[in-house]
């Protein structure tokens, strides 16, 4: 167990399950999974351990509420009883991350962003959003504001921001108006020419960029990259389909192993983000395949539209809804050889599961990306009956 003020103060109760041992957190992931699977051929399944976190300082990101006073903002949460609680020293972020919140406060002030005030629907600034690359531990920053009144001051002030955080490459203001629990707006205002960062897992360069997911907890995303490519790997695999591909970490991942041994092996990654295929298509680039393609479209009605040759291997990778009955059909019906399924909610992949009855699970693994709460990820290698 780590000690945090907040939750033993129950100032923040984020980490739900602080209080419970590392190991039954597992064991109740664990157990939570298989309860989900039940009704499904187990039979000749590998069962992996589950991948373990840090427990401590895993996350590359920190996602800040603002509030209080424009000369002393708090940057945090809003707990349920409306109190304002300064995050800084949060044991999941980075120990380095405490002194640039201290410089992000003075920024804040010199540039005049007021923190929005729930209550009296006034202010400006509404949230900081923090992002570091371990690969070489630039920083994006993005500041979530209610119009865009205060750039002029804010670009005034930058070049002393930068000057003060050398490691800082990317800088934008997110334009969100509207008077309601909504993260970030549709329009972003790049403050600097760099506009991605480039982060790396397993020598495949990724990249990060405002508005595209990327994992938060890098240490086990890379893990899970890696194990999919490394079930994969040996398959007689020449064309894949990367279906809710995001920034492209999983096809690339794969396409990269297969084409040592087969460099025609072909890629379509989708995913409805223009943001994430932006940075998708670079990192596809940089790794030098060629025979690669990455659109934004909207994944389900990408398959079930389809009438090209039919893919070896369907990688899926979707949203907390899961993939869906008319999906998990088409995939029935078109019959790949087989079927990586990357989920975040086991309840809606056991129901997809249930759907493939073409298929049957080979390797099972849980990635424990969310310590101290009740969220994993799950790989599931899925082969044709």
């Amino acid at each position: 167990m780590i000690s945090c003020s907040h939750f033993q103060t129950q100032q923040c109760r984020s980490c739900q399950w602080l209080a419970k041992p590392y190991h039954n957190q597992l064991a109740e992931k664990d157990a939570h999974l298989k309860t989900q699977l039940q009704g499904i051929d187990l039979s000749c399944v590998e069962w992996l351990a589950p991948y373990t976190s840090p427990l401590t300082a895993f996350r590359n990101k920190a996602k800040m509420v603002v509030s209080g006073a424009v000369e002393r903002p708090i940057l945090g949460i809003i707990n349920e009883q409306n109190q304002p609680i300064s995050l800084t020293d949060c044991p999941l972020y980075p120990p380095h991350f405490t002194p640039i919140f201290e410089v992000l406060k003075d920024f804040i002030g010199r540039a005049g962003l007021v923190p929005y005030n729930i209550a009296k629907q006034k202010g400006e600034l509404k949230y900081i959003l923090l992002t570091e690359s371990r690969y070489n531990q630039q920083l994006m920053l993005r500041f979530v504001l209610r119009s865009e009144a205060k750039l002029p001051l804010m670009q005034r002030e930058l070049a002393g921001l930068m000057t003060k955080l050398p490691q800082l490459c990317v800088v934008t203001a997110n334009i969100q108006p509207q008077h309601a629990a909504i993260l970030e707006g549709e329009k972003e205002i790049f403050l600097t020419e760099q506009q991605v960062l480039e982060e790396q897992f397993n020598h495949i360069p990724l990249f990060i960029r405002p508005q595209g997911f990327f994992q938060t907890n890098p240490t086990v995303a890379q893990a899970l990259y890696s194990t999919a490519q490394q079930w994969i790997n040996n398959l007689p695999i020449t064309h894949l389909w990367d279906l809710f591909c995001g920034v492209g970490g999983f096809g690339l991942h794969c396409a990269t192993a297969l084409a040592k041994n087969n460099p025609d092996v072909q890629l379509t990654g989708i995913e409805i983000s223009p943001s994430a295929i932006y940075s998708a298509t670079l990192s596809s680039q940089k790794c030098g395949l060629k025979n690669v393609r990455f659109q934004s479209l909207d994944a389900a009605n990408f398959a079930l539209n389809q009438h090209e040759e039919k893919p070896d291997l369907v990688i899926v990778n979707p949203p907390r809804r899961g993939i869906g009955k008319a999906l998990a059909q088409f995939l029935n019906q078109m019959q790949p050889h087989f079927i990586l399924y990357s989920s975040c909610n086991a309840v809606s992949m056991g129901k997809d599961l249930q759907e493939l009855t073409h298929y049957q699970p080979q390797k099972i693994q849980l990635f424990d990306m969310f310590p101290h709460t009740h969220h994993y990820e799950v790989l599931v290698l899925l082969t044709k009956k």
